[in-house]
């Protein structure tokens, strides 16, 4: 059935892709009743809550660099495993949590426990996976979580009609478990290199001289604004800007789950050939083609724009399942392995920049009519088609062609200038 869909033979590593689709689940059970959580179970406002939530995330937001060096000195598996640890005691202490300062705590706790399950988890999927495979298994496991978190999201939909405090407990616990759980599992992945228990003299400047991963990680950071748009824009669009009734975001993540999960592989698959810098063009391109298509429902009719939306929304998808693979493959391989914990922190920090400033800026264009927001993705997904082009003539993994075949990558020439 995986090979059908295009996704790599799992081998010997059941136990770490049941530890991530796990992780998904409960995952995808909490998060969309997060906020709802602590309004119904403390005396907390939703002022207080956001706050809580965002000083947490600024608070840990530094972390992810320093996690990279003890990724390259201790070995990734040892920072997955204390990720995931810090994510169940965190989870667990919130069902004794009734206070802001021991909501901000704890959520730290949480932040911090996600950054180093993200830090770290690069390192594995780049060690249990060989060159020209790499696509496929980014791709796989990213369509395993998207389906996971889409499971958990039904299973929370049934606490918020239960509605009570036992039924939101409930989410609370099944999410801690699920990490303890993911731990056991954890416990068989196979160590990854490290360095040795002394860094590498001057290994963040070998990083931060990296030029053309530089370039990587500014195509990243545009690709991780635009993947943020599923969650914080679309939804507030559809019903705010546009009117449209409240079944629209539900389908619209409906689409983009049920794409996800079963167009991943197939759309891995079908890249067999292309240069990776292509692939990450076409991707900006596609962003560019659906924030255009939703654009343009803002001068429909109630009934036309849903259908507009929904059109935006398949190809905006389109884009996700192009881009995720080839810049999970790409910022492993660019990265030297002994460095590799250090080089992934940054990428992973690319995505928590865009998770912490996108919500805001999202909203405040939003604040402003329909065309705001869409004028500046399209400058966004600009610069990433500009970046990408850029990457074929200065990164030589970026000119690599995607084989989708287990087997050492040649050397490739950069793309013409």
């Amino acid at each position: 059935m995986l090979h059908r869909l295009g996704f790599p033979s799992i081998g010997d590593h059941r136990r770490f892709v049941t530890a991530i689709a796990v992780d998904a689940v409960g995952s995808g059970v909490f998060m969309p009743v997060c906020v709802l959580y602590f309004l119904v179970t403390t005396d907390l406002g939703l002022v207080q809550v956001g706050g809580a939530i965002s000083l947490a995330s600024a608070v840990a937001l530094p972390v992810g660099p320093l996690i990279g060096g003890v990724v390259d000195r201790y070995g990734a598996k040892h920072v997955l495993l204390a990720g995931n640890a810090l994510q169940a005691v965190g989870y667990a202490a919130y069902l004794l949590t009734d206070s802001f300062v021991a909501l901000t705590l704890w959520t730290i706790v949480v932040t911090v426990g996600r950054t180093a399950f993200w830090g770290s988890y690069g390192n594995i999927v780049a060690a249990i996976s060989v060159p020209g495979e790499r696509e496929k298994w980014f791709g796989f496991l990213g369509a395993l979580r998207n389906v996971g978190f889409a499971l958990g999201g039904l299973l929370s939909g049934l606490a918020i009609t239960i509605g009570t405090d036992t039924a939101y407990a409930a989410v609370v616990v099944a999410n801690a478990a699920s990490f303890v759980l993911a731990f056991g599992l954890l416990l068989a992945v196979p160590p990854t290199a490290r360095s040795g228990h002394r860094s590498p003299e001057g290994a963040w400047g070998v990083v931060l001289r990296d030029r053309p991963y530089r370039l990587l990680w500014a195509a990243q950071l545009a690709y991780s604004t635009s993947m943020m748009v599923l969650n914080f824009a679309m939804p507030v669009y559809a019903t705010t800007v546009l009117g449209l009734p409240g079944w629209v975001t539900g389908a619209v993540f409906t689409m983009n789950t049920v794409m996800v999960g079963f167009g991943q592989g197939l759309v891995v698959r079908a890249m067999t050939g292309a240069r990776r810098w292509r692939v990450l063009m076409l991707t900006n391109a596609v962003f560019a083609a659906s924030f255009v298509i939703l654009l343009g429902a803002s001068r429909l009719s109630v009934g036309l724009a849903t259908a507009v939306v929904l059109v935006g929304a398949v190809v905006y998808t389109g884009a996700e399942v192009l881009g995720g693979p080839v810049h999970g493959a790409l910022s492993a391989e660019a990265a030297p392995e002994q460095l590799r914990g250090r080089y992934l922190s940054l990428i992973q920090l690319a995505w928590n920049l865009a998770s912490t400033i996108a919500p805001v800026a999202f909203a405040w264009l939003l604040d402003r009519g329909a065309a705001p927001i869409w004028i500046g993705l399209l400058a966004v997904a600009g610069a990433g088609a500009l970046l990408a082009a850029r990457l074929g003539t200065t990164l030589p993994e970026a000119a690599l062609r995607v084989t989708n075949r287990a087997e050492e990558p040649v050397a490739a020439e950069v793309a013409p200038t």
